[in-house]
């Protein structure tokens, strides 16, 4: 028996070892995690994000094999085409005005958050990204993805990551740096979770997310991409998303000249997929504002016409699995393939345009898969004693339009070889992607994600240099009356007579074209009021001082990108 002792023993080594843990938990709340903390935390957020991806996949399958009453969710289209018309025409309406009321009830604009949010946490916001309205898009995209949107699921999935990263930098306190790390390890873990790809699911939260390739993130950015991907083997095994029915065969010396070319198609098809999506986007935007037209109404309208669509043309529901491996196994015809690609741009268009939700790397899989089926079919019969498997152009065409939509040539290829299983076919991938993201990138805003934060206003496709004028204001660093050396006064209402001044709310991205119009060495601050009436003088800000917060600012960055 345990004598008295022995459990009074026991009770104080608890009492210890609760005390050791309480103050560990304070010290990494107050200072921050140290290195080899941060990697146990990277690890559970990592858990946390691919459970997450992993429950918001299987979610979306047994809702749609409900409303669509499929036995196996990879034929979708297959099933949805031996429904009467009116239930594939009601899904999409129906799940559209619950996209629409939800975004009206829990965001203040209507908009679901999707990646680009993400890029911009990252970016301004210290790794953090709304939480509120990301659970509400995620619900919005969630319901999108099961009833007929024509999108895919690795945008709500990665901004889904993000809240949930969001949360625990509430709880650490972390500064902007140890931000930016546990978003990164949160996107990796979603997107391995998502697709079974590991190395891709890293590479994609450092490439398009962080946009750096920093030393010190990239260990448990790995960490954190290697338990999602646990997380998606122990549901769904090793299995690959695709299954090619051949080993391809590349002739390199003879093909290589046709890739570049694939490239060049690919790129210019993406393009044309990224401005359809922003055309409806302006479109739905003026007639909402000329009609005035409730804003949870624009979802249902756009499901009421994906249902249209989708009654004649059922592969454009979901996020095309069942059609991209037809094309990637050359069961689609040229002409076929043509027309699908085509209606898939209308459909994913209307979807995102329409404030459906949901993301665009699946739809340009897809999109992809077809454009190079298309065009290996037109190769293989122009040039077939030189030509391998049209099936190869697919595959490689998959990869090119991707690639181009995301703006992220290295993991894309790298997620291309993990989707698929084929890693012999790496040249031909490569040389599609190089060429269509070079040509891509260069009919939009580098991006399809940065273009949509420039439409908004937020320059994040030109890099640090120009966005962080616009995390200073000048009232955070202007001069006041009472400082030692503040600006002479009477100087200032001169200034502001010659309508040379700076409102409060001004950042050093307004602040500095003016110095350089105006040549004055400091700028008054004013707060503005009714219109007869003068304005308040604030202060003044030094050109020289607002050069030393922006050489500040870009010290900070280039120090983070290459630790």
């Amino acid at each position: 028996m345990t004598s008295s002792s022995d459990r009074a023993s026991y009770s104080l080594r608890l009492d210890r070892l609760t005390d050791r843990c309480r103050s560990g938990w304070t010290v990494i709340r107050t200072r921050g995690p140290n290195q080899a903390q941060f990697w146990i935390i990277s690890l559970l957020v990592g858990i946390a994000a691919g459970t997450a991806a992993l429950f918001f996949r299987k979610g979306i399958e047994a809702l749609q094999a409900f409303l669509y009453r499929s036995d196996d969710i990879t034929l979708l289209h297959s099933w949805a085409g031996g429904l009467p018309w009116f239930w594939v025409l009601a899904i999409p309406a129906f799940g559209g005005l619950a996209v629409g009321l939800i975004l009206h009830a829990f965001t203040p604009d209507g908009r679901v958050r999707s990646v680009a949010d993400v890029i911009h946490g990252a970016a301004l916001n210290g790794g953090r990204v709304e939480g509120r309205a990301g659970l509400a898009s995620a619900a919005a995209s969630f319901i999108t993805l099961s009833t007929g949107g024509s999108s895919g699921r690795e945008g709500p999935v990665v901004h889904l990551a993000a809240v949930l990263s969001s949360r625990v930098l509430k709880w650490l306190k972390a500064d902007a740096i140890t931000g930016r790390d546990l978003l990164g390890c949160a996107v990796a873990a979603a997107v391995s979770a998502s697709f079974n790809a590991p190395i891709a699911g890293a590479l994609f939260a450092l490439e398009v997310v962080l946009r750096h390739f920093a030393i010190h993130a990239f260990a448990p950015i790995v960490i954190a991409s290697v338990a999602g991907t646990v997380i998606n083997r122990l549901e769904f095994g090793g299995v690959t998303e695709f299954t090619l029915p051949t080993a391809s065969v590349f002739q390199f010396y003879q093909e290589l000249p046709a890739f570049l070319l694939l490239g060049a198609v690919c790129g210019i098809v993406a393009g044309a997929l990224m401005r359809a999506i922003f055309a409806a986007e302006d479109i739905a935007s003026h007639i909402q504002a000329r009609t005035g037209f409730p804003r949870y109404m624009r979802p249902a309208v756009a499901g009421v016409l994906l249902g249209l669509i989708a009654i004649w043309f059922p592969h454009i529901i979901g996020v095309g699995y069942e059609t991209t491996s037809l094309a990637l196994t050359g069961r689609v015809g040229m002409w076929e393939a043509i027309g699908f690609a085509v209606i898939k741009t209308v459909a994913v268009a209307i979807t995102i345009g329409g404030r459906m939700g949901g993301g665009v790397f699946s739809p340009s899989l897809m999109l992809g898969a077809l454009t190079g089926l298309s065009f290996g079919l037109i190769a293989t019969s122009v040039f077939p004693e030189v030509s391998g498997s049209s099936s190869l152009y697919a595959l490689a065409g998959m990869g090119g339009v991707a690639a181009a939509v995301l703006g992220a040539p290295i993991s894309t290829t790298l997620m291309i070889f993990e989707l698929t299983g084929d890693w012999a076919t790496g040249l031909a991938v490569m040389v599609t992607v190089s060429i269509s993201t070079a040509i891509g990138t260069r009919l939009v805003d580098r991006s399809f994600f940065l273009t949509q934060l420039e439409r908004r206003g937020m320059h994040l496709a030109a890099g640090p240099q120009a966005y962080l004028l616009s995390l200073f204001r000048v009232s955070d660093i202007m001069r006041r009356p009472d400082h030692d050396r503040a600006a002479p006064e009477a100087r200032c209402w001169e200034l502001i007579e010659e309508g040379s001044y700076l409102d409060a709310q001004a950042t050093l991205e307004t602040a500095l074209p003016a110095f350089d119009r105006t040549g004055a060495a400091f700028l008054p601050v004013v707060q503005l009021t009714s219109a007869d009436q003068p304005p308040d003088l604030l202060g003044a800000v030094y050109h020289v001082d607002a050069l030393r917060a922006y050489n500040r600012a870009l010290a900070a960055t280039a120090a983070e990108e290459h630790s």
